[in-house]
């Protein structure tokens, strides 16, 4: 497989392989540092790459993973090409590579299914036009004299004079 090149501070993209390997292999990538072999980088963020069997997903099945578990818009997914995939695969998020720029040299025994993209947050809006969204709407309070109040270190003052009072009383 050739080269796959990780743009630096690229976000929301998540790459899918198939593994030709044995079951007992394809578990050992779960380990830190495994994936990092196969995938031929360093430095790899473990909690961003899964390795699963599609068994595991049952009735959900890869399609359903991605478009309701990560986000990924169904006009981007190929339904029936992804319920034909079994075995195990992982799958990398660009968010393993920590905002740094990489390039991934797969092992032969890892097939790229395909990558994809997270929808993103639409974060536009329309302005709020509300009589209390105006600036200075808010009701205006009556100013506060300033004037320092004592009556809490009157309080205290009294406790203490009465703690040591009964103190010595208690004593003499």
């Amino acid at each position: 497989m050739s080269k796959l090149t990780i743009a630096p501070h690229e976000r929301g993209v998540i790459r899918i392989f198939s593994l030709d390997m044995r079951p007992e292999e394809a578990k050992f990538l779960r380990e830190p540092g495994a994936a990092d072999q196969v995938l031929g980088v360093q430095g790899l963020e473990s909690g961003q790459i899964d390795v699963f069997p599609v068994s595991d997903l049952e009735d959900l099945g890869l399609f359903g993973y991605l478009n309701d578990g990560c986000g990924v818009s169904a006009d981007q997914l190929d339904h029936k090409g992804l319920e034909a995939i079994e075995g195990w695969v992982m799958v990398v998020r660009s968010a393993a590579c920590g905002g740094r720029a990489a390039t991934l040299t797969p092992d032969k025994r890892l097939r790229l299914i395909g990558f994809y993209t997270e929808e993103a947050t639409n974060w536009t809006g329309e302005p709020i036009e509300t009589e209390s969204a105006k600036p200075f709407s808010a009701p205006q309070t009556a100013p506060q004299d300033n004037k320092p109040r004592r009556v809490g270190s009157a309080i205290v003052a009294l406790v203490v004079l009465l703690a040591v009072g009964g103190a010595l009383w208690l004593i003499l």
